[in-house]
């Protein structure tokens, strides 16, 4: 996990606006359980790609894991509605219990 961790954040290091890098490195840091650096590696790429739906999902549930109920919430709202307009209809119900867990 490690070296996977050290190569993304090399990617990062020379290429800060690549979104895929910064999704990259925080589902690296998801994985290790390292919540609040994949929440902020996720939120860089959130706003490089606002529309990426998986992004906020992930990112949601860092907020989540974090006890951070209102970020988590507001985040799978707009997930939520984006997994509505690109018709996604796992992720959707997905997001629907997650906010449930929330209430």
């Amino acid at each position: 996990m490690d070296d996977a961790i050290q190569r993304f954040k090399a990617i990062v290091e020379t290429s800060p606006k690549d979104e895929l890098a910064r999704f990259s490195l925080g589902n690296t840091y998801w994985g290790a359980g390292r919540y609040r650096e994949a929440r902020d590696q996720l939120k860089v790429a959130l706003s490089l790609k606002p529309d990426w739906m998986a992004v906020a999902i992930l990112l949601g549930k860092c907020h989540m894991e974090l006890g951070e109920k209102k970020e988590a919430r507001e985040v799978f709202q707009r997930a939520l509605e984006l997994a509505v307009c690109q018709c996604h209809e796992g992720p959707k119900e997905e997001l629907q219990d997650l906010l449930k867990e929330l209430d």
